[in-house]
């Protein structure tokens, strides 16, 4: 069975393709790219800081469609967090009805930036079973210890491969909600993979009582299930490379002793808003579906394209205006004759296939016009 979104070379691949370089790593492929992209936990509106890494990685399974290599996404809902529990208690409202709300408007906005539906868009509340399967085996291979209704996996590792330094490791860690300090714990790195629910809080049986899974455990379950005990990349906002998604492949690993669980990442770099990371917890916000009442798609997925993926950048409005600009100039290239027509289009190729590097593609296609330029608007998917 194929799953909706599985992508064969709908666009003809070009001869002998070279294969993706992304962030120093040489991506071959035999058989299926799978990539893993971190989504949202649905408790607010998306702003372009959400869209970018979305369309980064939307980007990148379209770049292995020109190569000919046939993919398969997974882009998961966060649908059990605290934070979306309360943010649905401050409304009054049921937590899952609220989540499909926010989610239905969600996936609004990505399909006005012309965003592929992923293959597989796993919800947590529906994998909690899977968590449960993955704590019984962390229990069993002594990764993980239970105290007081608690499931913590052993993480002191993680932090020590992160790179970062012990402070800035526990700061990122308690930035997103979590308790380095907590003192049921052997070690302030260790992770809740399950923990007991208050009355108020979802909960569901399980052999250590009723409860929850933690975040990390969530997306390592998820990924297991849906893509197998490895992918080739992980995707996200810059954001996520710690604590998330090192404590996702450490759990991942753990428990099927594949190492690395990603091949590659791809962590996009932040948006920044008046000095500023964009972020719902400051409201420094701009917010797509505001941005696609006053300008086309297009221009908006060009502007979030038109640097390195890595970076992180200020978003100003006349940002919209240079990237409009910009696909004005390339619509009158793709309208020229072109000179040597496969040498333009594989340059275009080769650039994509350089770590996504849109910039250059972009002054290839200028260049060369013809069907250079008309080939990256299709990858770009911006014509």
């Amino acid at each position: 069975m194929t799953p909706r979104g599985a992508t064969g070379p709908v666009v003809s691949p070009v001869s002998s393709p070279t294969a993706l370089r992304l962030a120093g790593v040489r991506l071959p492929v035999v058989g299926t790219a799978r990539v893993y992209t971190c989504g949202i936990t649905p408790y607010d509106v998306t702003h372009l800081g959400h869209a970018a890494t979305f369309v980064w990685a939307d980007l990148l399974t379209s770049v292995w469609r020109l190569a000919g290599i046939e993919t398969v996404t997974c882009r998961n809902v966060t649908d059990v967090d605290d934070v979306l529990t309360r943010a649905a208690g401050l409304r009054g409202r049921d937590v899952a009805q609220f989540a499909l709300e926010q989610e239905y408007a969600f996936d609004k906005d990505m399909s006005a930036l012309r965003l592929r539906r992923p293959g597989y868009e796993p919800r947590a509340r529906h994998y909690v079973g899977a968590v449960q399967q993955l704590t019984a085996a962390l229990l069993a291979a002594d990764r993980a210890y239970l105290r007081e209704g608690y499931v913590y996996f052993r993480g002191a590792e993680v932090a020590d491969r992160s790179g970062l330094s012990r402070e800035e490791a526990l700061a990122r860690c308690a930035e997103f909600g979590d308790d380095p300090y907590d003192g049921r714990r052997d070690d302030p790195f260790d992770v809740a993979v399950w923990r007991p629910s208050a009355e108020a809080e979802p909960a569901w049986p399980s052999p250590w009582g009723p409860g929850r899974p933690g975040w990390h455990a969530e997306c390592a379950a998820m990924a297991l299930t849906v893509l197998g005990a490895g992918v080739d990349v992980l995707a996200g906002g810059e954001d996520l490379a710690f604590p998330h998604h090192a404590y996702q492949a450490a759990l991942a690993e753990a428990v099927t002793a594949v190492a690395p669980f990603a091949r590659a990442r791809l962590h996009v770099g932040a948006v920044h808003q008046g000095g500023a990371k964009m972020a719902k917890s400051t409201g420094n916000l701009t917010l797509v579906a505001e941005l696609l009442r006053e300008h086309s798609p297009a221009a908006v997925r060009l502007m979030l394209l038109g640097r390195p993926w890595p970076t992180a950048w200020e978003y100003h409005p006349d940002e919209l205006g240079r990237a409009a600009e910009r696909l004005d100039l390339l619509y009158a290239a793709a309208g020229r004759s072109g000179g040597s027509e496969a040498a333009g289009s594989a340059a275009v190729t080769a650039a994509l296939l350089d770590d996504l590097d849109v910039p250059r593609a972009i002054e290839v296609a200028l260049d060369a016009g013809g069907e250079a330029a008309r080939l990256l608007l299709r990858v770009l998917a911006v014509a």
